[in-house]
């Protein structure tokens, strides 16, 4: 059964480690076929004393955020048409990207792609998989909207997938997809 050991510099909180594992134990699942349960991973710290690189001590730098989480906060201030706070979760150059529309690179941009479409729409999250790419992680997001079209009637059990690209513990493009277009279409006609 394999076995991970990683060397770490002091300073690393609980979760930070215990999110580590979880990645290092997945990262095996998806090259070996080793049970769960047979997997194991050792991390082992060490007192920044006691690590050197070039020479000189080095102090460990700052966890990222966990990405799943950065999504989550972003929607939810999205969903509470909190911009402001929702832009703190966006990274230099974002893009984002709906079905049958130009790529919009500001919150703005979609606010005002929106107005003509739907009076508000919220999410109903079935779950959130995160996972890593060449480029960063990236996290889906899948679920369910409901809402309000522009005529007062209500929609709900519309699918949906977001998928998020990071860099950096912020997010930096945004893709969607759902069955809104073709339901809306149904509703209006």
């Amino acid at each position: 059964m394999p076995v991970v050991e990683i060397h770490l510099i002091e300073g690393y909180g609980e979760g930070d480690k215990r999110r580590l594992g979880h990645a290092l134990t997945d990262a095996v699942r998806s090259v070996l076929p080793a049970p769960l349960e047979g997997i194991t991973v050792m991390i082992h710290e060490m007192l920044p004393s006691g690590y050197m690189r070039g020479g000189e001590g080095k102090t460990p730098a700052p966890a990222l955020p966990d990405p799943a989480e950065t999504v989550r906060a972003y929607l939810d201030a999205m969903e509470a048409r909190d911009l402001d706070r929702a832009g703190t979760f966006l990274g230099a150059g974002f893009t984002m990207q709906f079905p049958g529309a130009a790529p919009m690179n500001t919150l703005a941009q979609l606010v005002e792609w929106s107005k003509p479409r739907y009076r508000f729409v919220k999410k109903t999250y079935e779950r959130f998989d995160a996972g890593m790419s060449a480029e960063g992680p990236v996290v889906y997001c899948f679920g369910t909207l409901h809402g309000e079209w522009l005529d007062g009637s209500a929609f709900e059990g519309i699918r949906f997938i977001d998928r998020f690209q990071l860099s950096e513990g912020l997010i930096v493009r945004q893709d969607v997809w759902n069955d809104m277009p073709k339901i809306g279409g149904e509703v209006r006609k």
